[in-house]
């Protein structure tokens, strides 16, 4: 709809959370809960986003211009007055635009965009809210109704016993006619508030303005807000529930998604395998055929096809190209590069390393800022020593290089196509290709030493 505008909420301090961090920069399935409510108003059709802003405006300010650019703008509630004064604080930002206005809550990460463009298509060129039936509505504001739509919303604390016996609830989301909201609001604030907690209430708006449409949302999970620790771990299960169950309806095979963790920035391509308690996280994309066994853990990593990760493998900002094998117990670090058909086994660690096709590493490695050729094998044991002190340097293995176990490269150095390196070698120099190289001191045995000792 291309006359709507969105309005977050999201001035509180939050100190439930009992957090240094505003309550809204905490994250659900690895993005801000801020993000999450921004995205939904986007997606769900808004031209504009305006983010109402108190505690920590300067920090959250950056972070949404940083991720959403020219469509966020911001208005700053100074003093906490309540919600209705909050949207006040915001009508320079509003009046003027869009014709529909969307009023949205900021801790409310799990509200999905699907359900909020059915709300703006269920109350056309009306305003109203969203509501929500509870068999235990708690100190829910509730919904009172007449034959033309919703009347008013009566806060808990404000309501009679009769009142409170009321199943239908305010889930916290409006769509108001941008006029009609501006009108209702100047009112409101024309008078000092006369209810329980002394503060101008965006819900009384509703009455203000007349009979709304009041839309009924059918899973109450999607309207619950983050306020201590725990509503943001019910959160996570409830927004892991639909990331997983969406995967699975696009092909990818979850052995058990109640364990298995796929972040919000994820790309997972059909006939995917993830195996118990893997761990997807940032922009990790992986392609078809891949298999990815219990216990890895990946971050910001891309993953070719009909690769075979074995169990307990941790990546971060790394490549992995099609039809390589990797792992168990494999680390790599930023900038790793694995090429095609490469094979990196046990305990191997490597960082700012590219492997063409067919290369091997493994046992028991540690490869440092190189470049390793196409079918080059890597010895049990081996070490690029590619740290002086002071600078970080490269090492060049070609195609088809034999590094023998226990072997140490000392960078800067270069070893040339089919070169051999000796067991238990400390290479400092270059190497020519088709050479042999052996920088090991010579076996002597002394004869009758051992008795001789004893």
């Amino acid at each position: 709809m291309s006359n709507v505008q969105s309005v977050i909420l999201a001035a509180g301090k939050g100190t439930r959370m009992k957090s240094k961090k505003s309550k809204i920069l905490h994250e659900v399935a690895g993005r801000p809960i801020i993000d999450w409510v921004v995205r939904c108003a986007l997606d769900a059709g808004s031209t504009r986003v305006v983010t109402i802003l108190g505690h920590q405006s300067e920090i959250i300010e950056a972070h949404l211009k940083k991720t959403f650019g020219d469509l966020v703008s911001f208005a700053y509630q100074r003093e906490q007055l309540g919600t209705g004064h909050a949207l006040f604080c915001a009508l320079d930002e509003l009046v003027g635009y869009e014709s529909k206005t969307l009023i949205l809550s900021g801790d409310v990460p799990n509200l999905s965009s699907q359900t909020l463009s059915a709300f703006l298509l269920a109350t056309e060129d009306r305003s109203g809210l969203i509501t929500s039936v509870l068999e235990d509505a708690k100190q829910y504001g509730r919904i009172v109704r007449s034959d033309a739509g919703v009347e008013s919303i009566v806060e808990y604390k404000d309501a009679t016993d009769e009142q409170r016996k009321i199943k239908e609830i305010n889930a916290g989301f409006y769509a108001f006619q941008t006029a009609e909201m501006d009108r209702a609001l100047r009112t409101l604030l024309e008078t000092p508030p006369t209810n329980a907690q002394g503060e101008y209430y965006l819900t009384d708006v509703v009455s203000m303005i007349g009979p709304c449409v009041g839309w009924e949302l059918n899973n109450a999970q999607e309207m619950e807000g983050v306020n201590n620790r725990v509503d943001l771990a019910e959160a996570e299960k409830f927004a892991q529930r639909r990331i997983n169950k969406y995967w699975m309806l696009e092909g990818v095979t979850f052995l058990d998604p109640e364990t298995t963790y796929v972040g919000a920035e994820v790309k997972l391509a059909a006939d995917v395998t993830l195996s118990p308690n893997v761990v997807l996280m940032g922009t990790t994309s992986i392609d078809s055929d891949t298999h990815i066994a219990s216990g890895s853990i990946i971050e910001d990593t891309k993953i070719g096809k009909s690769v075979n990760i074995l169990p307990n493998c941790h990546f971060e900002d790394s490549k992995i190209d099609d039809h390589s094998n990797i792992g168990p117990f494999v680390h790599l670090r930023p900038g790793a590069d694995i090429g095609p058909e490469c094979k990196v086994g046990n305990f191997v660690e490597i960082k700012k390393v590219r492997l063409d096709r067919g290369a091997k590493a493994n046992h028991h490695s540690y490869l440092g800022d190189g470049h390793v050729g196409e079918r080059s094998n890597i010895g049990a044991g081996t070490i690029f020593c590619n740290y002086d002190g002071k600078n970080k340097n490269f090492i060049k293995l070609g195609k088809g290089v034999f590094i023998g176990s226990n072997s140490a490269l000392v960078a800067p150095v270069t070893v040339g196509d089919n070169a051999y390196v000796g067991a238990g070698s400390t290479i400092t120099s270059d190497i020519p290709e088709d050479s042999l190289a052996v920088a090991r001191a010579r076996q002597k045995n002394i004869e009758g030493w051992a008795k001789r000792k004893k």
